[in-house]
């Protein structure tokens, strides 16, 4: 993955955070219970914190090349497909199974943020 595909998923992970987060609050919430509204919000803004930090992600692949930045890209690709994703599915169906996968993605968002981190300190200044 380039740094300019990880930029670019970023920005419309982002894009797709406003409007989702502008759906609940204007076309779900009188149609769906505070909890369930409550579980979209938290998929919006785990989404939005790492289109953030996939963008950044993708301003450092600039600058390096490292198989741990095209990890920590992944890892916030996938994480935010399986975290958001699923939330964002058991708020609108109210599958309750679905919160069991919910924890796969937070653990590649933990694997990103790791990977992240690692790429950073190896960066000299």
């Amino acid at each position: 993955m380039t740094w300019l595909n990880s930029v670019g998923i970023g920005a419309i992970f982002g894009a797709l955070g406003v409007g989702l987060g502008a759906f609940a609050a204007h076309g779900l919430k009188a149609r769906l219970s505070d909890y369930a509204l409550g579980v979209f919000e938290t998929a919006v803004r785990y989404q939005m914190y790492h289109a953030l930090a996939l963008i950044a992600v993708g301003l450092l692949a600039s600058r390096i090349e490292s198989n741990l930045v095209r990890i920590a890209s992944y890892s916030f690709i996938i994480g935010t497909i399986i975290f958001s994703g699923s939330l964002y599915t058991l708020a609108l169906t109210g599958i309750k199974w679905l919160g069991a996968i919910t924890p796969i993605g937070g653990l590649a968002f933990i694997v990103g943020w790791i990977c992240f981190a690692l790429a950073a300190f190896r960066v000299s200044p």
